[in-house]
């Protein structure tokens, strides 16, 4: 059976060996950060475990290693690491065409089957993947395939996926580890209340009672908090806590599923606007050497604030049908 556990702990392997590289490379810092988050990763279930049990010690050191991550990324430096040569990339391009897309393509793909057909697939009576986030383990899946998907298509050694890996790793550096991080800043602001502030601020300030200005507190509270957290995933539980579940919901009716998806589709247009989403506006940048490093974002924002609009339209039209 298949759990994400075992897809942790081959990131994990991942993870160290990156670590180790930079380690030989002397990037002490970059080894230190990356063999810590390789620990954490291989080290949770038994640290969730333990906490059950009621020993805390495990959770205090966890706690302990990412305080020290804070720290090791202060010392971070984007260094340049050797790559193929720019006229064996291209003639590389040219030769594989749009083959290149079809390990992009199987990530989705995949993953949606796996989320859809996973739950029926059992072996023997047992099933093939096991209790958990469906969800997670479909994309944990789909990015394994991928992968080899990649090393068919280049015709590249396996090690190749490692080399490229790891330096897209040390290129992204600590911005990598936004997207968990601020995904559980959000379950940790949802957890402390921050939702139900929300609700009561927002209960003060527009008529709670229009289903209008409900739609609008939720759609543009989610680029707001979005923009100011860098991810939707952040900004999602605090937003539907404290006004998507007892405004929309609870008392105008609105349909759950169509008001969430469309809720987070509305918070990426924050994502587009925004310098805190660093791995998606930041490090692309970086990485074409633009000289403006907000030039991405100026490129997003005549595309975000139309999607934005037509999300609230969509939002007020079909949640309440």
């Amino acid at each position: 059976m298949l759990s994400i556990e075992h897809f942790y702990a081959l990131l994990a392997l991942f993870l160290l060996y990156a670590g180790l590289r930079n380690l030989r490379e002397r990037r002490y810092a970059h080894a230190a950060f990356w063999t810590l988050i390789a620990v954490l990763f291989a080290a949770g279930r038994p640290v969730l475990d333990a906490a059950k049990a009621g020993d805390k010690l495990p959770a205090q050191w966890a706690g302990a290693a990412v305080i020290a991550l804070a720290l090791l990324a202060t010392r971070m430096r984007r260094e340049h690491i050797e790559e193929a040569p720019e006229a064996q990339r291209l003639a590389s391009a040219l030769r594989l065409g749009h083959r290149l897309f079809v390990p992009a393509l199987i990530i989705p793909v995949v993953t949606v089957l796996i989320v859809l057909l996973g739950p029926k697939i059992a072996i023997g009576g047992t099933r093939l993947f096991g209790e958990g986030s469906i969800t997670l383990i479909g994309l944990a899946m789909a990015c394994v395939l991928a992968t080899f998907a990649a090393i068919a298509v280049t015709r590249e050694r396996p090690v190749a996926a490692l080399g490229e890996g790891r330096r897209l790793l040390d290129t992204m550096g600590w911005a990598a580890l936004l997207p968990i991080v601020l995904a559980t800043l959000g379950g940790v602001f949802a957890a402390s209340g921050v939702g139900d502030a929300v609700a009561s601020i927002v209960s003060m300030l527009i008529p709670a009672d229009s289903r209008l200005a409900c739609v609008l507190a939720y759609g543009l509270g989610m680029v707001l908090f979005t923009v100011i957290m860098g991810n939707a995933f952040a900004a999602f539980p605090v937003m539907t806590a404290g006004i998507g579940l007892p405004l929309l919901v609870q008392e105008h009716g609105a349909a759950p599923a169509i008001l969430g998806s469309i809720g987070m589709l509305t918070g990426y247009c924050g994502t587009l606007m925004t310098p805190m989403a660093a791995n998606f506006n930041l490090v692309p940048a970086a990485l074409l050497e633009l000289d403006d490093p907000n030039a991405v974002i100026r490129a997003q924002l005549p595309t975000a604030i139309p999607l934005l609009l037509v999300n609230l339209a969509l939002m007020y039209w079909l949640a309440f049908r």
